[in-house]
Order: C-alpha cells, then structure tokens, then sequence
C-alpha cells in the first residue's frame, strides 16, 4: 500500500503525519512500528494522523501512535506539528484550531513569530487517574504537593516522583545535572514500573533558577527523545507545586527550548497549561507499506 506522509519535528521531537480527512489506510499496529523504525520505515518517535472532526465543536480529530505501535492519549510536541502541518497543507485557513483526542480537546495556534502555542488543559493530580497506584507508599510532604517513593531493583535510596497526568501519565524526579542522570539505568524501570497500569513518561529535571530548567525524558513506547512537550509541561508543573519553579519556566531539552506557562490565578490547580515552541516540516514523500499482520 502507498502511503503519502510529511515528516515534521518540534524541538527535535520527530513525526510522521498521515493525512486520513479523505481516506482511512487502515494501518495495523504492526504498519505504525514499521513507519517509525529508523532502518526499515521512514524514522519517527510519533505516527501522528489527520482525521475528520468527528463531532461538531472541533476542527480536526488528532490521534497519535507511539513507535512500539500502541496508541496513546497525548503528545505535545505533536499538537504544534498537527497545526502547522493542516494549515500548510490547505486543510484550514485558520491560525487557531481546535482538535479531539484520547484525552479530549486541544486548542492549537499558530504565532507570528513561526512558533505554536498549545492549550494542554489541565493537570490531573488524582493518582488513580494518572492512573498510579499509592497503596502502602508514604508520600514526602514539599511545597503544596508530594513526592512517592518508587522502588528500583539494585536502587537506594528509592527515587522520589511527583506524579501527574496532561492527557498521559507522567513521573518527574529531580535530578542536579540532566547531562549525567540515569536516564537509560533508570527510566526502563519507572516507564514499565507495576505501580503505572498504563506505563508512564519519566522526566528527569534540572532547575537551574526559578525560570530556566533542563529536562530529558524517557518516553513511553519511545525511549529517551530529543523531547517531549507533555513532559515539558509535567515537569514545570510538577516543579511549581513543590517550590522549585515560577508559573512561566523556560525549558531546555536535548532538541530544543519549550516555553511553559501555568498561571494558576483564580483557577488554582484547574488551571490550564500553555507551552509554546517551534514545529517545522523536514520532507515529503510516498512510502510502500508492507502488509503486515
């Protein structure tokens, strides 16, 4: 089968965008991995698809592979590629979209200055919506929030996580230098850890001051990318409640720098989590797909 895709990346975060708003290509599990392995497919961390708005108060329906071939709920890195790509291609004439996805509705707009700011909603802190599971853990009490401690084979003392959701779990630990963290040691065992049902993305974060972090993330179905948007935005905010950060944090991943707002204001911890950052095509093409189980 011949599929026509665009590739994209945000801060380094790379993509495969299909076009399904007239066709549907009925990719298998099996297909999405192929797309996105890096010897045999075209290479990407995310598959991410266009469909048609499936009800009438959105623009487009946003849907998202991970590279081990599962759909997942979220990818923020992502949303700034899928509106850029639809206004690029004609799809809408408008700056400001709003998608549908596994975890509801996204607003998405384009800047003046090229970058795109997403609307991510907001936080979700119940753990067994994350979903996480904090039977017989004794969190540590910092700032407004806790940490939990999380236990590794062959790891003392156990690694402190705050935990979180933005449309997909999240576990954040601090770390003094992001360039020398166990992120390859570490992030293997928290992603799949039985406390996370649904696995989960591992940010390891530096602060360097109030305004300015360092971050890499270990991601679900992925492994370590050059960024994650949602990861981002777990992390800042993540970092305000336990005392570390602003409300409006510059961060820098391996890829790229993300600007994080979370301006609680009257809305407290309701309150909606804006990231800005760059998204860019890099090529066209068409790609014979093997038909695969």
């Amino acid at each position: 089968m011949r599929v026509p895709f665009t590739k994209m990346q945000g801060a380094g975060n790379d993509f495969i965008v299909l076009d399904e708003t007239r066709q549907r290509y009925g990719l298998t599990s099996a297909q999405y991995r192929w797309l996105a392995d890096r010897h045999f497919g075209v290479g990407a961390d995310q598959i991410l698809t266009v469909r048609p708005a499936p009800r009438p108060d959105v623009d487009f329906e946003y849907v998202i592979h991970n590279a081990d071939g599962g759909e997942v709920e979220n990818c923020g890195n992502g949303a700034r590629c899928f509106v850029r790509y639809v206004h690029d291609a004609g799809l809408t004439t408008q700056r400001t979209v709003r998608v549908a996805t596994r975890a509801g509705v996204l607003t998405l707009a384009l800047q003046d200055d090229g970058r795109v700011q997403v609307d991510m909603g907001a936080p979700i802190f119940e753990p067994l919506h994350v979903p996480f599971d904090p039977h017989g853990l004794d969190p540590e009490p910092l700032g407004d929030w806790q940490r939990w401690p999380l236990a590794l084979p062959g790891v003392e003392p156990a690694p402190r996580v705050a935990v979180l959701s933005m449309g997909n779990p999240h576990a954040v630990l601090r770390v003094p230098d992001v360039q020398t963290a166990p992120v390859a040691q570490w992030g293997p065992g928290i992603e799949s850890h039985a406390r996370f049902p649904r696995r989960v993305n591992v940010g390891f974060v530096q602060v360097v001051d109030r305004t300015h972090a360092r971050l890499r993330v270990y991601e679900r179905g992925a492994g370590e990318t050059l960024a994650c948007g949602t990861g981002a935005c777990a992390a800042v905010v993540a970092g305000v409640r336990l005392g570390w950060f602003d409300e409006r944090v510059e961060v820098e991943l391996r890829g790229g720098r993300l600007t994080i707002e979370w301006p609680r204001g009257r809305a407290g911890l309701a309150a909606h989590v804006l990231m800005t950052g760059p998204a860019e095509p890099v090529f066209s093409g068409v790609v014979d797909v093997p038909a695969l189980p």
